[in-house]
C-alpha cells in the first residue's frame, strides 16, 4: 500500500520515519505530475515545496496553527496532506477542487489568497488577534521570493518588525523565481545568501573548531556567537533582516526535511516573528519542468506526464500572440515605445520585446501600484510605456491609474491579458473586474478588439493617444476569425443591419461573435436588428446615441463587469441626450464565480446568444401586444 494512501490528517504525518518521509515526498511527487499534467494547474511551485509542507505540517498543528500561503498557487500539497487527495481528478472544474486554498473546502484553509503580497498582512492581522485573545497559536505565512518583490509585503514587514512577540513564523520560499526569474534589489539579496557556499562552510568550521577547544561557560558562548555574527555580516551579509529587527533562521535547504524541521522547531521556541528562509527548487522532481527555462511549468495546461509536452496545441495565434508580434514592430517605428511589466514577461507577451530592444523593456517585479506610476514617470519624460498586466492585477494599481497617470494626463496604455472569464482559476483570476473600476477614470480610453485586426489598429491607435491613458482589453480563449465591418459610422462598426431598425445589438470585443449570432437569430423571427461594434467604449461615442433613437431596443453584450460597464455608462448618456429607448445590459454578474470552463460559466450567466435573443423576441412580442391593444382601446372610443 503507497504511503500517500495512508495520509488522510496531517496528524498521519508524526510516526513516520525519516525513511517513510522521503519515500512520502516521491509519491506526492509522482501523484502532483500524474494528476495536474490531466487537469492543467500550478504544477512547478507544488513541486518545489514538498518536504517544506510536509515539514511545516510536522511541526505545527494545522488548522489550530494557520497557515497563510501567499497567492496558493503551493498550496495543492497541503491539500493532498489534508484529505483532499481524492478530490484531485477534479482540479479547477465546475464544482471541483479549487486551484487556489478554499474556506469551503476544509478547515485548514484559512485565506483564499491568490493575489501575490498579502500573505503578511493577513498572517499579521491575525497573529494580533491571537496576542489578544492570549491564544497558544501561531501563525504561519508562506510567501516566495517573487512575493516579496511587492510593496504591500514590506508595509506588513515594517509592522511585524516592531512587535516583538507576535506569534508569527515568516517561510521565505526562495527559489529565484516568480512566474519568471525574480527581479529587484531584493531579489539580488536572497541570491547572494542562496548561492555563498562559505557561510555554511564557515559555521561548519567554527563548529568544528568550538568542539574540540577547551573554553567552557559563557565565555565560550558569548565567543561563539559573535562568531556566528560576524561570519553571517562578512559571509552573507542579512542587515536588511537584522536592521527590521527580525529574528533569521536561514538559509535552509528546503529539501532537507531534517534540516526543515530543526529550523521551524527553532522558529516555533522563539516566541516572537521569525523569518525562515528556505531554498527551494521549482518544478523539482519532474525533469521536463526542471529543464523548462520559460517558467518551470508554474502552470500548465493538459500535458504529457512522461514528456511535458502539451496534449493539444493550436496554430492560431492568440491574442496576446498578436499583441505581441504587433508591439515589437510598433517599437521599431518608435523608439519611444517602452515596455513595462510586473513579473509577467512571457505570460503578456512582452518577452519579444524585450529581446527586440532590452534597454526599453522594464520587469519591476509583483508590484503592479509601482509599475503604473513608473510608467507615469516614464510619460513625462516624453516616452509613451505599455504596461503589460492581467486583467484582475490591475485591481491592485487603481490610485496610480487615477492620480498619477490619469490626474497628471500621462499618456500611458494599459494591455489587459486574460480579460473577461478565464475560467478554471476562479473568482479571483476572472477579469471582470477592471471595465467597472476604469469607467470612473476621467479622461481615459477604453476598447475591447473583437478580432486580431481590430487588436492590432487599437495597439497602434493607443501609442498614438496624447495626455490621457488607453487600455486594451482581451480574453484568454482562443482567437476568433476576424469579422468584417459591412459599413463604418463615424467610428463605430456596423457588422449586420436590416431595412427595418428595431433592436440595436452593442456587441464589444470577443462578443461581437455573440452579437452576430444573435442578429441572425432575431432576423429568422422577422425582427429588424442592427448589430454594431463601438470599437472604444470610453469615451462613449454619440455615434452609438444617434443609433440607438432610431430603434425600440437596445442590448449590450460585453465580457466585463455589469456595474460600471459599456452598457451602463451607454445608458447614462443615453438619459443625459433624452433618448429614453429601452436597454437591457448582458454582462458578468458583479458577484465571485465558481471554478469552471469559459463556457460553463458564461452559460451560468445567460451570456449566450440564445438566451439572450429569447429576452429580445419576448421583449418585441410584448411591445407588439400593448401596440395592438392601444390601438384597439383607441379604436372603441
Amino acid at each position: 500500500m503507497p504511503l500517500l494512501d495512508r495520509i488522510k490528517d496531517p496528524r498521519d504525518l508524526r510516526d513516520l520515519s525519516r525513511a517513510e518521509l522521503d519515500q512520502l515526498a516521491g509519491e506526492i511527487r509522482a501523484f502532483l505530475v500524474s494528476n495536474v499534467s490531466r487537469t492543467g494547474g500550478h504544477l512547478g511551485p507544488n513541486l518545489g515545496v514538498v518536504e517544506l509542507t510536509i515539514a511545516l505540517h510536522r511541526v505545527f498543528d494545522s488548522p489550530h496553527d494557520p497557515f497563510v500561503f501567499d497567492t496558493g498557487h503551493q498550496s495543492y500539497v497541503h491539500k493532498i496532506l489534508t484529505g483532499r487527495q481524492d478530490d484531485f481528478p477534479t482540479l479547477r472544474q465546475l464544482g471541483g477542487l479549487s486551484g487556489y486554498p478554499c474556506r469551503a473546502e476544509s478547515e485548514h484553509d484559512w485565506v483564499e489568497s491568490s493575489h501575490a503580497s498579502s500573505s503578511l498582512s493577513w498572517a499579521e492581522g491575525m497573529a494580533k488577534g491571537f496576542r489578544l485573545q492570549e491564544s497558544s497559536r501561531r501563525v504561519i505565512a508562506v510567501i516566495g521570493d517573487g512575493a516579496l518583490t511587492g510593496g504591500m509585503a514590506w508595509e506588513a514587514v515594517n509592522n511585524i518588525a516592531v512587535q516583538r512577540d507576535l506569534p508569527l513564523i515568516m517561510i521565505a520560499n526562495d527559489n529565484g523565481r516568480s512566474y519568471t526569474p525574480t527581479v529587484g534589489g531584493l531579489a539580488s539579496h536572497l541570491t547572494a545568501l542562496r548561492t555563498d557556499k562559505r557561510y555554511e562552510q564557515g559555521l561548519d568550521f567554527l563548529k568544528r573548531s568550538i568542539s574540540g577547544t577547551p573554553l567552557v561557560g559563557r565565555a565560550a558562548y558569548e565567543w561563539l556567537h559573535g562568531v556566528k555574527i560576524g561570519l553571517k555580516d562578512v559571509l552573507a551579509p542579512q542587515g536588511l533582516f537584522a536592521d527590521l529587527g527580525m529574528k533569521y533562521v536561514g538559509p535552509i535547504d528546503g529539501h532537507d526535511l531534517g534540516a526543515l524541521e530543526r529550523a521551524l522547531q527553532q522558529a516555533k521556541g522563539f516566541g516572537g516573528p521569525v523569518i525562515v528562509h528556505v531554498i527551494t527548487e521549482k518544478g523539482r522532481g519532474f525533469k521536463a519542468a526542471e529543464e523548462n527555462e520559460e517558467d518551470r511549468f508554474h502552470s500548465i495546461g493538459q500535458i504529457d506526464e512522461i514528456t511535458g509536452e502539451p496534449l493539444s496545441s493550436s496554430s492560431k495565434e492568440s491574442w496576446t500572440d498578436v499583441f505581441s508580434t504587433e508591439l515589437v514592430d510598433i517599437g521599431r517605428e518608435r523608439p519611444d515605445v517602452v515596455a513595462v511589466t510586473a513579473a509577467m514577461l512571457y505570460p503578456t507577451g512582452l518577452h519579444r520585446f524585450a529581446a527586440a530592444f532590452p534597454d526599453r523593456t522594464f520587469d519591476v517585479g509583483i508590484a503592479e501600484q509601482h509599475a503604473l506610476t513608473s510608467a507615469a514617470g516614464l510619460s513625462a519624460t516624453g516616452l509613451h510605456p505599455v504596461v503589460g498586466l492581467y486583467s484582475t492585477f490591475l485591481n491592485r494599481a487603481f490610485d496610480q491609474l487615477l492620480m498619477d497617470v490619469a490626474l497628471h494626463k500621462e499618456s500611458v496604455t494599459l494591455v489587459l491579458d486574460r480579460a473577461g472569464i478565464t475560467g478554471t482559476d476562479g473568482p479571483s483570476h476572472n477579469g471582470m473586474w477592471d471595465s467597472s473600476i476604469l469607467s470612473m477614470v476621467p479622461g481615459l480610453w477604453l476598447t475591447a478588439p473583437r478580432d486580431g485586426t481590430r487588436l492590432r489598429e487599437a495597439l497602434r491607435r493607443a501609442v498614438e493617444i496624447e495626455g490621457a491613458p488607453s487600455v486594451i482589453r482581451y480574453s484568454k480563449d482562443k482567437m476568433p476569425a476576424d469579422i468584417e465591418a459591412v459599413r463604418h459610422l463615424d467610428g463605430v462598426d456596423v457588422l449586420s443591419e436590416s431595412e427595418r431598425p428595431e433592436v440595436l445589438v452593442v456587441a464589444h470585443g470577443q462578443f461581437a461573435g455573440m452579437g452576430m449570432e444573435v442578429g441572425e437569430r432575431l432576423s429568422q423571427q422577422g425582427i429588424g436588428v442592427t448589430v454594431v461594434d463601438p470599437l472604444w467604449a470610453l469615451p462613449v461615442n454619440p455615434a452609438l446615441i444617434e443609433l440607438a433613437r432610431a430603434h425600440q431596443l437596445v442590448i449590450t453584450l460585453e465580457d466585463s463587469g455589469l456595474v460600471g460597464g459599456l452598457g451602463s455608462r451607454l445608458s447614462q448618456e443615453l438619459r443625459a441626450n433624452d433618448v429614453w429607448v429601452p436597454l437591457r445590459e448582458f454582462a458578468i454578474r458583479q458577484e465571485f464565480l465558481d471554478p469552471g470552463s469559459r463556457s460553463e460559466v458564461l452559460e451560468d450567466l445567460g451570456l449566450t446568444s440564445q438566451q439572450v435573443a429569447r429576452y429580445a423576441v419576448e421583449f418585441v412580442a410584448r411591445a407588439t401586444d400593448q401596440s395592438v391593444a392601444g390601438t384597439s382601446e383607441r379604436s372603441e372610443h
